[in-house]
């Protein structure tokens, strides 16, 4: 089965049985740019709830529409990126280093320039 997801309004059709906070941190993950990163924090913030960010990690926990939404994308606010595992990590890693995000180990070189 292919999904045919190419705006914010069929990835909000997707996820109908998602709690709003859910959809509206799936959605703001989805318009992070490739070659983009964003923070737990940031995310909260721009949905409206700033103290939010680890509700914001739980919700990508359960991202059902990876890479499409790419969670891939929201790191720590120092930079880290984090995961359930090693394996994990090791894929945003990964994809993150395709999309030519400077990369410094675990971690995202954070700056102007690459925050969304």
């Amino acid at each position: 089965m292919t999904l045919n997801i190419k705006s914010k309004e069929d990835v909000i059709k997707r996820l109908a049985e998602k709690s709003e906070f859910e959809r509206s941190v799936l959605v703001a993950t989805f318009e992070i740019p490739k070659g983009k990163v964003s923070t737990y924090r940031r995310i909260a913030e721009k949905i409206g709830r700033p103290y939010a960010y680890r509700a914001v990690g739980n919700a990508l926990h359960k991202n059902p529409l990876a890479p499409i939404v790419p969670c891939h994308r929201v790191v720590k606010s120092d930079g880290e990126i984090v995961g359930r595992d090693e394996e994990a990590i090791g894929s945003k890693r990964l994809l993150l280093e395709e999309e030519a995000v400077p990369l410094e180990g675990k971690r995202v070189k954070i700056s102007k320039g690459i925050l969304f």
